[in-house]
């Protein structure tokens, strides 16, 4: 009922400003008022996706490069971008993500908006103008599928990707049930999407993006509800938020971490609360084919729905239905039972056996796979259960994002996950 008052009052609010005496201006105002018309129709679960659409060049070389030639090998043309990638993962799953960048009128920023617009979902709030460069990045790949060397461009999303811009969409944030940004914005169109979203209580989650980009932290951490970073992301931004506090405390991790999950969490512990003592409500902390860190000061928060009455749809609803029947929140009971400021709530969530052909894409669907679960009712347990099956689906495709999910087997894939998930720290901090 609270939702959809907002909702009603933003309507409202933009019927109030174009009254009949901004007439004169109609012609201008009509896409404005086209998107207030689509406001009141939707069933309030388009999540906002705000960030970087960007064309990933993969080389895969057959033997080890050596300088000064070139080396034969495979190379392909992959959709890609953080952003972009969650999105596209959230659609796959029958989510239905309105999704803000900028692209420009290249070959690149072309293929990328015909991709998407092939998707149904809409294109509004893509901008592409001439004068962009479709950001690209050009990376070289190892026998194992990580990165081992790579160049990126992504100066168009930092100067394109406005605040101005993500304003014209402030209707559709209001009324999102979450809205996720990553780090390739400009710090200034970072603040500004934060704002929006928190100024009408949406949760917001940000994604780190890479070490240097995360540290943009700093200037948003008292908007941010969720952030997924990896163990470097996860050091980085706690440097940022408090330089010097953990002063060596990364390099020793580097040299230790191969241990027990508990331990693992003691290493990592001080990061963590640091974020959580900031104001940040969910740690997610990515640690490779090891899993996820479920972190939280108040245990009770991860046990409820975020989105309490979704409208079921299609192969989401399937998909939540898959899920909610074998993986009940009662399973981590104590964790209602934490209160207090000075606690910590920290659950392991194994990741899955995989063949692995490469790992890119792999935790932008973890993070696009566990926001769709949100937005169709489950728990963030459950949904990061979800999020690591969709991760391991993704190391085993040829793309940033399969070009399909197997819908039992990825709720077979995290029952397994879920089942297997531990309470590893749950205590003073």
């Amino acid at each position: 009922m609270a939702a959809e008052s907002r909702a009603q009052r933003r309507i409202q609010s933009l019927y109030r400003h174009l009254s009949p005496q901004a007439s004169d201006a109609s012609s201008l105002l009509q896409p404005t008022v086209l998107r207030a018309e689509r406001l009141s129709l939707r069933d309030g679960r388009e999540a906002v996706v705000i960030g970087g659409m960007v064309l990933d060049i993969h080389a895969l070389p057959f033997s080890p490069p050596a300088p000064g030639t070139t080396t034969p090998g495979k190379v392909h043309y992959v959709l890609g971008g953080v952003a972009r990638n969650i999105a596209d993962c959230m659609s796959k799953l029958g989510g239905k993500p309105f999704f803000i960048s900028a692209v420009g009128l290249d070959m690149a920023g072309n293929h990328l908006l015909e991709h998407w617009r092939s998707t149904g979902h809409p294109i509004e709030g893509i901008l592409q103008t001439q004068d962009i460069t479709t950001a690209v990045v050009c990376c070289v790949l190892d026998p194992n599928g990580e990165v081992a060397a790579g160049v990126a461009s992504f100066e168009s999303i930092e100067k394109f990707l406005t605040a101005e811009w993500i304003q014209q969409f402030r209707y559709e944030i209001s009324s999102a049930p979450v809205v996720m940004v990553d780090a390739n914005l400009n710090n200034r169109a970072l603040e500004a999407s934060c704002r929006l979203a928190t100024g009408d209580n949406i949760p917001l989650w940000f994604e780190p993006v890479s070490v240097a980009k995360s540290k943009k932290i700093a200037s948003i951490v008292k908007y941010v509800t969720y952030v997924s970073p990896n163990e470097d992301e996860l050091f980085a931004m706690a440097d940022a938020l408090s330089p010097g506090k953990l002063y060596g405390l990364s390099e020793r991790y580097r040299s230790e971490k191969n241990c027990p999950a508990e331990s693992h969490i003691n290493m990592l512990k001080p990061a963590i609360v640091l974020l959580l003592e900031k104001g940040i409500k969910i740690v997610v902390v990515t640690i490779g084919a090891r899993g996820v860190f479920l972190c939280s000061k108040e245990g009770s928060i991860l046990t409820r729905a975020v989105v309490e009455k979704p409208q079921r749809l299609g192969i989401s609803s399937e998909l939540h239905k898959l899920i909610s029947s074998d993986c009940p929140s009662q399973k981590f009971h104590d964790a209602k039972h934490i209160e207090g400021t000075s606690r910590l709530f920290a659950l392991h969530l194994p990741g899955l056996p995989a063949s692995v052909k490469k790992l890119t894409g792999a935790g932008d669907c973890l993070v696009g796979a566990t926001l769709a679960s949100i937005c169709e009712g489950l728990n963030i347990i459950q949904a990061i259960s979800v999020g690591i099956a969709a991760a391991k689906a993704t190391v085993e495709a040829d793309s940033n994002v399969p070009l399909t999910f197997d819908l039992v087997g990825v709720a077979d894939d995290a029952r397994s996950v879920y089942s297997a998930a531990k309470v590893v720290y749950n205590g003073p901090v």
